[in-house]
């Protein structure tokens, strides 16, 4: 299996996760020439911007480490083109959530970082 395809199958399994934690999925795979966000979701007023990461080990390191300053300015560009082309008011409540998958064991971290510009 190439890296893509697990990449996808790995966002998928995230979005299974998050809509039976109570979430409604409304995007995956959000692109804009800034970059992609893997899943947007509503949860209660929140608009939730997840970043997914998967490890098959910890040997690289765990997965939520892989979200950084850099990415995570990255993703808070994204949703600020998501916000724009979906006509979302500029004080729409957001939140920025990263699940990592390593192995087989998923976590989620709820207001993993703030907005960065």
């Amino acid at each position: 299996m190439n890296k893509r395809s697990l990449g996808t199958r790995k966002e998928d399994e995230a979005a299974r996760f998050l809509t039976e934690c109570g979430l409604k999925v409304t995007d995956l795979n959000f692109r804009s020439r800034f970059g992609e966000i893997d899943i947007i979701a509503r949860d209660g007023e929140y608009i939730v911007f997840v970043e997914v990461k998967y490890r098959k080990t910890s040997l690289a390191g765990h997965p939520e480490e892989a979200v950084d300053v850099r990415k995570a300015t990255k993703i808070s560009k994204v949703a600020d083109y998501y916000r724009l082309v979906k006509k979302l008011p500029y004080d729409a409540k957001l939140r920025f959530d990263v699940v990592a998958i390593e192995g087989g064991q998923v976590r989620w971290y709820k207001n993993a970082f703030t907005y960065m510009n």
